[in-house]
């Protein structure tokens, strides 16, 4: 069967854009041949700096006939309707087309297709100027003369010739003729720029291929990838060096070059009092070279490094590595002088003196300065969330309170067995750290690496941190709080890393889902999908059971909102305790007004009735948007932020619910142990019938119902919310020990029981029938109707107690034990028993079970 070799050459296309522009014109080209109905046995794209090439094998000469019939509307139907059939159709009268007759329809039109089959050179001639002008590549261009024209051709640099051969192995190929903007196809190439500037001419892709390499041009961009890295490696090794290899890098240079032939140059050793990872940025960004190190020590790296020529010069490539090592000394100066910048004293460090206070800083410090200068500028974090400073006031805090949660534990501090003043110290000392973490975690967004250099923020920060002397522990925080940066990034493992990597994350999720910059389709601008994965992944690996429900509703008090006008932030309370204020800034005076009324609440911010805020009141509602209200309650105001902790905690169920189905768990298992922790339980049930929520007293500044920490949660309310699912490790251990309860023919059969128990419930409810509020072991008749009672109340009790340890695997075995019980309550049993009072009982016992089941999870969302 025939082969089709398509290539496109133009000048230098950026080598990020290669691999996916070739990936994008075998499936265009494809898809066209398929839709055209062509058929083909296998293709392969390639690319270089300056060629695009498709090589299509077994490619059909000639696509099928096709006949197909279009089914009109009936013989008696409206003319209009008949025209638009006539159009539809391609016909030109209505006596082209055939009747045909149904019993039921009767008579209507039906229009006969057919469409001989087109040569497959026919069909390529129009498909492939049609790809080159819808091509999709994030920047193009227009050149030459024909740029001034409407509709001239566009190409990510200018397009300089295209080969498009046709034909069998056993024949002379053909060229398939056809003309983009002025450029004619043919079976004409050129190879190598420099090396093999002469027209070369091709038949099929063996051919090219063959000729193109002896043209100095290495088709395969795997096989030149190959090749660098192997010279690199052995020249390294002649040397008595190492090659730091560079995956990313090494994709970037065999985009740049046809021809691979690599160097090695060197540098003065005394730049190598630059840190490391600053020397490979430099050398990586500014020159495109790989660094080595010496073979004996991998920490260190050498002064020399290794660089992709695309010639081969006469001298061996000795001027071409002087050269470069002439650039790379001028970029390592100016590196060497940041770094050295970055050790030494700001020269305004007078006007830091406040900043340093707020923030417990040490000026003498250079980090410490830095952070006090970042508070100091004023730089904004986002318009309607405040400055950096005041981002790092908030994660500084939340850090601490989470660093106490941590701190609690079961074996937190590397199981080890301490004594209670032991215990004691290392809460404080990791609550101590956990805060001048967070407060030094932004500082080097001030320094001149990492102006310089923005990859490696929280890198620097770290080293700056050791220099200073600060404790490893602090120092990791700086680089780890930033993880992990995706799926298959590291997490934090130390104790001070992950209290600030958590308080930075939740502190960016809680502050966008204020102002309502959430995600919305594919649009996740402020990576905050990330964020929450982040989250799930340090808790759930690093085995951490934390209530997430809980900062996150803290943490909203401490949301600073940037309107037009002024912004509200809840104060620390008073010294000697008793009331929490708000005050109320403007943001060009910044002066503060404090209430005079404490806060009871803290989920609601409250501001005093000035004129200023009467008239900014529209202002506020607009900027917070929806999800916030701002309420008259005679003259006051109360911000209410009570939905956000609910939506944000779905939020993170989602994500859960995609790494947890990352993972190979059944997504029902995920649904059904999340749904049992949002499930209302009944008084039936064993649960406290809902109360009313009391009345907020402005004046007196309480309520006579104490507001829980949780919007919407009330302390005397029964009823099981999204809070009972904050804790992401249960929900992952439920689902682990589900399913492998649900693995063995005991919990299968407890499953098909609990639903058909669950499924009785629901027909019962639905018809209105009574359920008996409580199970009255008087109104049993049967031994079967005992004996499941009993064996609830003890699965119910051991399952709760284990839940309680979280120790799930365990309440999955005491659930297993209901199999038997259950299976002969619905052998022995009628449910629907002609006595109204044995009926509603022997329902209520249906409910315990779906109760004590439904601990663990919500039995009917299962499968199966």
């Amino acid at each position: 069967m025939p082969d089709l070799l398509l290539e496109l050459r133009s000048e230098e296309i950026p080598a990020r854009m290669q691999r996916k522009a070739a990936g994008d014109l075998r499936k265009m080209i494809t898809d066209g041949l398929v839709e055209a109905g062509l058929t083909y046995e296998a293709a392969r794209e390639y690319w270089t700096p300056r060629r695009l090439t498709l090589d299509i094998r077994g490619l059909t000469a000639r696509s099928k006939d096709v006949r197909e019939e279009i089914k009109g509307p009936s013989t008696s139907a409206p003319e209009q309707a008949v025209q638009g059939f006539l159009r539809k159709a391609g016909l030109s009268d209505i006596a082209e087309a055939h009747v045909h007759s149904d019993p039921k329809k009767g008579d209507f039109y039906v229009a006969h297709i057919s469409k001989p089959g087109r040569a497959a050179e026919e069909i390529i001639a129009a498909l492939v100027p049609a790809t080159i002008r819808a091509f999709p590549w994030p920047k193009s261009m227009r050149w030459g003369k024909a740029s001034a024209k409407p509709g001239s051709l566009r190409w990510v640099r200018p397009l300089q010739s295209i080969v498009c051969t046709f034909g069998p192995e056993t024949e002379e190929p053909v060229v398939v003729d056809f003309e983009v903007d002025g450029i004619r196809s043919g079976n004409v190439t050129w190879g190598h720029r420099f090396h093999a500037p002469a027209a070369i001419t091709v038949r099929r892709f063996e051919d090219y291929v063959g000729k193109l390499e002896a043209a100095k041009v290495v088709l395969d961009a795997e096989r030149r990838k190959q090749i660098i890295l192997t010279d690199a490696k052995n020249l390294s090794f002649a040397a008595g060096l190492e090659l730091v290899e560079d995956e990313g890098l090494l994709e970037e240079v065999s985009g740049l070059v046809e021809w691979p032939v690599v160097l090695m140059g060197e540098f003065e050793a005394d730049y190598l009092q630059i840190p490391a990872e600053v020397i490979r940025l430099t050398i990586r960004a500014n020159q495109k070279c790989f660094v080595t190190r010496p073979a004996s020590d991998g920490d260190t790296l050498s002064n020399h490094f290794l660089l992709t020529s695309n010639i081969e010069a006469t001298d061996g490539g000795a001027d071409i590595s002087r050269g470069n090592g002439k650039v790379v000394r001028a970029r390592l100066s100016d590196a060497l002088y940041f770094w050295k910048t970055d050790q030494a004293d700001l020269p305004d460090l007078d006007t830091l003196k406040p900043s340093a206070e707020k923030f417990g800083l040490d000026l003498k410090k250079p980090l410490d300065q830095r952070m006090a200068r970042l508070d100091h500028l004023g730089v904004t974090f986002h318009a309607k969330l405040g400055t950096q400073g005041e981002r790092v006031e908030r994660i500084a805090r939340l850090a601490e309170e989470i660093a106490e949660q941590l701190s609690k534990q079961p074996n937190f501090f590397n199981g080890e067995f301490l004594s209670p003043d032991d215990l004691a110290r290392e809460q404080q000392a990791l609550r101590q750290h956990s805060r001048r973490a967070a407060v030094l975690a932004k500082a080097d967004l001030q320094t001149e690496v990492v102006g310089e250099f923005p990859e490696l923020q929280g890198a620097m920060g770290r080293k700056y941190a050791l220099l200073q002397g600060e404790h490893p522990s602090v120092a990791a925080a700086l680089e780890e709080h930033y993880k992990p940066q995706g799926p298959s990034d590291s997490i934090p493992t130390d104790p001070v890393s992950i209290a600030v990597a958590l308080a930075d994350k939740l502190d960016t999720l809680v502050g966008f889902w204020a102002i309502d910059e959430k995600p919305t389709g594919s649009k996740d601008p402020y990576a905050l999908r990330r964020a929450a994965l982040g989250v799930v992944r340090i808790l759930v690996e690093n085995g951490i059971s934390l209530g997430i429900s809980t900062d996150i509703a803290k943490h909203v008090d401490s949301i600073v909102f940037w309107g037009g006008a002024f912004l509200v932030q809840k104060d620390q309370s008073p010294p000697g305790g008793g009331r929490s204020y708000l005050s109320v800034q403007t943001k060009g005076m910044l002066n503060r007004i404090s209430s005079s009324l404490p806060i009871a609440m803290p989920q609601h911010a409250l501001l005093k009735e000035e004129d200023s805020i009467r008239r900014r009141i529209g202002s506020l509602t607009s900027l917070l948007g929806e999800g916030f209200q701002v309420l008259q309650l005679d003259h006051k105001t109360i911000l209410d932020v009570g939905v956000l902790p609910s939506d944000l905690l779905s939020f993170f169920h989602d994500r859960l619910k995609v790494y947890l189905r990352d993972k190979g768990a059944r997504h029902d298992l995920i649904d059904a142990v999340l749904a049992a922790g949002s499930r209302p339980v009944s008084p039936a049930e064993g649960g406290m019938a809902p109360q009313r929520q009391q009345p907020y007293d402005v004046e007196s500044g309480h309520s006579v119902t104490p507001p829980s920490a949780l919007p919407g949660l009330f302390p005397t309310r029964g009823e099981i919310s999204q809070s009972q699912n904050d804790d992401l490790l249960s929900i992952v251990r439920k689902v682990e020990a589900l399913g492998s309860l649900l693995d063995t023919d005991a919990g299968k059969n407890l499953l098909a029981g609990t639903k058909r128990a669950a499924n009785i419930l629901a027909a019962e409810e639905k018809k209105g029938t009574a359920v008996a509020d409580a199970v009255d072991p008087a109104l049993f008749r049967l031994l079967a109707e005992t004996t499941l009672f009993d064996a609830v109340n003890l699965a119910e009790s051991k399952a709760a107690q284990a839940i309680q340890a979280q120790d799930f695997s365990a309440a999955m075995t005491a659930l297993s034990a209901l199999r038997e019980p259950v299976d002969s309550f619905f052998e022995d049993v009628l449910v629907n028993d002609e006595d109204v009072a044995i009926r509603a009982n022997r329902l209520a016992l249906l409910q315990r079970i779906r109760a004590a089941t439904g601990q663990v999870a919500d039995f009917s969302k299962i499968a199966g």
